[in-house]
């Protein structure tokens, strides 16, 4: 098997494997994580993201753009556009659908009464896995198209992105499954939760994947994507990972990890 479908494969299974990995951590706890654990752990991610969002999308979607004559002179507006709708699409779902922040406690989108805070924290974490899985698609989608040396570049770093993520979706399987066995929850219910929430990933990388071979979509919907990924972290990792008042905790965290993803960036 070629180098960058077999990288493909194994970019999009890491994504979801990781969150079932995490979310399987529910069954050898027996009491809620602990309000430093929980800082380092969303501060880790948010250093992830970040970067994911600068290495990963938005670099590539700059260099697409330059790269392709029919935008030639106007280069920046697949970046920026894109990253703006992104944004934008992110904010609206917010908006819309009802889901359950429980650091903050604060509830979102059209409210249904007869909702339990547990399906809404599930779904809150479900729309915000929606860009990390069209991130993924997207570069390996990217890693497809290219020939050569290109290719092999993109490849490596459609895998170091997806590292990244699966990194971040082990702490967040569990960031699903744990709280909601504290809650009254069956563990193995609690577990299906968890990795039913990162469902969405690979169901989305499938998409990128496809919508990457419209060549001339391509800066638009990695710079679409890394705007969603930005809404996620702004809006809500690094505001939660900051609510206990563990700041520095939450800081540090999130330098390790940009740097772990700068690491893999470099080293792949």
């Amino acid at each position: 098997m070629e180098y960058k479908y077999l990288i493909t494969i194994i970019s999009i299974s890491i994504i979801f494997l990781a969150t079932t990995l995490g979310s399987f951590f529910v069954f050898f706890f027996k009491k809620n994580l602990s309000n430093k654990t929980k800082t380092i752990i969303l501060g880790f991610a948010a250093g992830i993201m970040m970067a994911t969002t600068f290495f990963g999308l938005i670099a590539p979607a700059i260099d697409q753009s330059k790269s392709m004559d029919i935008y030639k002179g106007w280069s920046f507006v697949p970046p920026l556009v894109g990253f703006a709708l992104g944004g934008l699409l992110l904010y609206f779902l917010d908006k819309i659908i009802p889901h359950f922040h429980k650091v903050q406690n604060v509830h979102e989108g059209i409210q249904k009464d007869n909702w339990s805070n547990n399906l809404k924290f599930f779904l809150a974490v479900t729309i915000h896995n929606i860009p990390e899985g069209l991130a993924v698609g997207l570069a390996c989608g990217l890693a497809l198209i290219l020939k050569d040396e290109e290719s092999v570049v993109a490849a490596t770093s459609a895998l170091s992105l997806a590292i990244g993520i699966a990194i971040q979706n082990v702490p967040e399987g569990a960031a699903v499954s744990i709280p909601m066995f504290s809650d009254g929850m069956k563990k193995g219910k609690a577990f299906f939760f968890g990795m039913g929430s990162g469902v969405v990933e690979p169901i989305f990388a499938v998409l990128g994947l496809f919508l990457s071979q419209l060549i001339v979509l391509t800066p638009w919907l990695l710079a679409f994507a890394a705007g969603a990924m930005m809404y996620v972290t702004l809006d809500e990792i690094i505001p939660e990972s900051r609510e206990n008042g563990l700041n520095h905790h939450s800081m540090g965290a999130f330098f390790v990890g940009f740097i772990v993803m700068v690491i893999l960036e470099t080293m792949l």
